[in-house]
């Protein structure tokens, strides 16, 4: 069987850094190789690779705001304050490259698209923004700002090698087995305490590093943490996000949760008081609106409850 080798741990540096000089980027890396065997699904082009040294630096500027968004854009960030001390790289694993972690291998062959949430058609920067908005509970970027390009750049980098209009294999979540009851929040406490607090911590708000900058690991409610209008509020998201790729480390090749207990930790994790968002433009066409979105109306009959926890296959029958 042939193999590949994943980086799992990188670690930046740079030179010049009260000038944001990212042309000095300077780049060490603590390599952690894991043995992955190799398949059918969408692999990152190696953007260390690259020659051109204006377009490496660019492409490694955007790489290194993805792993590390709140050195630059965070409550203490060089840039600006935009966010509130998460990464994009906490929900977008190994640098938006990780199979089945929320990677970024579909975003440049999809986008422009045309998004049900907010009805319309929607640019790859008005995508980033959304993240910051919701996931990052931040504030957007201006799209023709220099990080706003050198993201964009990163991301089509990225899936160059992806059909135009075709989703790459392994981008987005891994499905996951609906269960035949209701997600328990109760349940998921007991599995969030033994599998997930000692990274987490019990009360949920992560470990920031030594100089209050940025999260080693990430507050999963609380003030600090995405918002109820982000994508990983909705349990299915999480769920999923949690069975293939947590505790960290995991991949979706390897997973130790059980279905159950990636549901119920997930209705454990969104239970939480976490900062609100007002979206009362999203979903114009409320038939579009998912199953497990937690706040309603809906177009159906079934309640905000059921809607958050489940079960949800008498719901995706009658969304059929």
């Amino acid at each position: 069987m042939k193999y590949i080798l994943i980086f799992s741990v990188f670690i930046f540096t740079l030179s010049a850094c009260e000038n944001n000089d990212t042309s000095k980027l300077i780049i060490s890396e603590e390599e952690n190789f894991v043995a992955a065997p190799a398949s059918e699904f969408w692999q990152a082009p190696d953007v260390f690779a690259i020659k051109d040294a204006k377009k490496s630096n660019e492409l490694m500027y955007g790489r290194d705001l993805i792993v590390r968004t709140a050195y630059y854009l965070g409550p203490k960030g060089r840039v600006a304050q935009q966010s509130n001390g998460l990464n994009c790289q906490n929900c977008h694993l190994n640098a938006g490259t990780k199979v089945f972690g929320n990677n970024y291998g579909s975003v440049a062959s999809m986008y422009p698209k045309l998004r049900a949430r907010s009805g319309k058609i929607e640019s790859i920067e008005k995508r980033i923004n959304d993240c910051f908005e919701r996931s990052l509970n931040g504030k957007a970027l201006k799209e023709d700002s220099r990080e706003m390009r050198a993201m964009v750049a990163y991301m089509k980098f990225l899936g160059q090698n992806v059909k135009k209009n075709e989703k790459a294999a392994g981008s987005g979540f891994k499905d996951l087995t609906l269960l035949d009851r209701a997600a328990s929040p109760e349940k998921g406490k007991v599995v969030y305490e033994l599998r997930c607090a000692s990274c987490h911590q019990s009360n949920g708000q992560g470990i920031i590093d030594g100089i209050g900058q940025s999260y080693v690991y990430p507050p999963l409610w609380g003030e600090h943490s995405f918002n109820d209008a982000a994508g990983l509020s909705r349990i299915s998201n999480m769920a999923k996000y949690v069975k293939y790729n947590m505790p960290f480390g995991v991949n979706y090749d390897t997973p130790e949760l059980s279905d159950e207990d990636a549901w119920d930790v997930a209705a454990y994790v969104v239970s939480q008081a976490r900062p609100h968002k007002p979206t009362p433009k999203d979903w114009p066409d409320i038939t579009k609106k998912p199953m497990d979105h937690p706040f309603g109306p809906y177009a159906d009959q079934f309640s905000e409850l059921q809607h958050k926890y489940g079960p949800f296959t008498a719901m995706k029958k009658a969304k059929k």
